[in-house]
């Protein structure tokens, strides 16, 4: 690769890496009044330096008591992060729109999910959504501000 490719490259990665974060309709809205009644933890996956830079140029860093970015969300990261956190499963609730990363997991971890389908989920995230075992709830809203209608 010659110098110049590589600067290009660098170039490139940098104005995406500053690329103002768009948020979904309601989010910023809605998290300061979950925040008010609940304690809200943010588990994501991918580069801690990339995914805590994103939080932060979110603005949504402080409705969160914790953040948790992991390597993948998977069942027994939702277990391990439920015994590290002490979480009740019965009482904790996972929100999300990935099936694949959000909701299948965390029903499987025991704990109950929030399904928010959205159109730019990233196709390798779609599976189909397991119905929760008895005495867990799942629940689908159309939006992020629908969360107030039940939390």
């Amino acid at each position: 690769m010659t110098p110049e490719k590589h600067r290009r490259i660098e170039s490139f990665a940098e104005s995406i890496a500053e690329q103002e974060i768009e948020l979904l309709r309601g989010v910023k809205e809605t998290l300061p009044l979950l925040a008010e009644r609940h304690e809200l933890h943010m588990v994501t996956k991918g580069d801690l330096a990339e995914q805590n830079d994103k939080l932060d140029r979110s603005g949504l860093r402080p409705w969160f008591t914790e953040v948790e970015v992991l390597a993948e969300k998977t069942e027994a990261a939702y277990r391990g992060l439920a015994a590290q956190h002490q979480f009740n499963p019965q009482t904790t609730w996972m929100i999300g729109n990935s099936p694949r990363s959000d909701i299948n997991p965390s029903l499987a971890a025991g704990m109950n999910a929030i399904f928010i389908p959205h159109d730019f989920t990233w196709v390798l995230e779609h599976e189909v959504v397991e119905q929760p075992p008895a005495g867990q709830r799942l629940l689908e809203l159309a939006t992020f501000s629908d969360l107030l209608l039940h939390f």
